[in-house]
């Protein structure tokens, strides 16, 4: 929406089946085509897959069974996380499945094959943010437990491997080190998303420019709307769709 401003944004978030982290391949990508389905019903004409673990096993899959652009958010995320590492030590935190995937560790190597790439999965951390737990003593204690190992390694650069991070951001880089450079990836793909429409005429015209966004979730309940709106500081209205 700031990347973008003007252009309609349709948002689906599964809020009913998440997190996906801790399901398998299989499911997660299961889940991925019934949720491209639903947002091409309503009119999509591009999707971004907003998940570090969708993005780490569904974007190919996707591409070969639908004829319009996809967007993940790994690959550009470790592009930035290239073109910004003086040392070439890059840290990943992430979700078990985006961990144990090493897709980052991957797209990283064939950008930069002498850098070293250092993961750590942080489960609790998508819970707490869920729960609003964003200033809690008890967050802070379990991000610096998860941080302690990627900090031991003197990495340079920190990529958040999972699209809640960046609410932690603030608290990721106290507990990081200041001299370390925090990588959002939703940044990267939005940016990805805005050169295609720039350097494309064509797909440019098929995309509404009335300014309406629409929110969907799988299901609602007080807290995400709460959340939400933190999220977007802005009223928003909820739609419920069960997949």
């Amino acid at each position: 929406m700031e990347c973008l401003p003007g252009y309609d944004v349709l948002y689906f978030g599964d809020t009913a089946r998440t997190p996906y982290g801790s399901k398998s391949p299989s499911t997660v990508i299961k889940y991925a085509i019934e949720n491209t389905e639903f947002l091409l019903s309503k009119g999509a004409q591009a999707v971004v897959l907003a998940c570090n673990t969708a993005s780490s096993v569904a974007p190919d899959i996707l591409r070969r069974r639908y004829d319009i652009p996809f967007f993940e958010v790994i690959s550009p995320a470790a592009e930035m996380a290239v073109q910004s590492s003086p040392k070439g030590r890059i840290g990943i935190i992430g979700t078990r499945a985006t961990v144990a995937s090493g897709v980052y560790e991957a797209v990283i190597k064939k950008l930069r094959p002498e850098y070293r790439v250092f993961a750590s999965a942080c489960p609790l951390l998508v819970p707490l943010v869920e729960e609003g737990w964003l200033n809690r003593p008890e967050t802070a204690m379990i991000v610096k437990k998860y941080l302690r190992p990627l900090k031991s390694k003197q990495i340079d650069t920190l990529i958040l491997g999972c699209t809640h991070y960046p609410l932690l951001a603030d608290l990721i880089q106290a507990k990081i080190g200041r001299r370390v450079r925090v990588i959002d990836s939703s940044k990267g793909a939005a940016n990805k998303l805005r050169n295609l429409i720039e350097q494309d005429a064509d797909f440019q015209k098929c995309l509404n420019r009335e300014g309406r966004y629409r929110f969907f979730v799988s299901d609602t309940t007080p807290q995400f709307e709460s959340i939400a709106r933190s999220i977007l500081k802005r009223p928003i209205q909820l739609e419920t769709y069960a997949s």
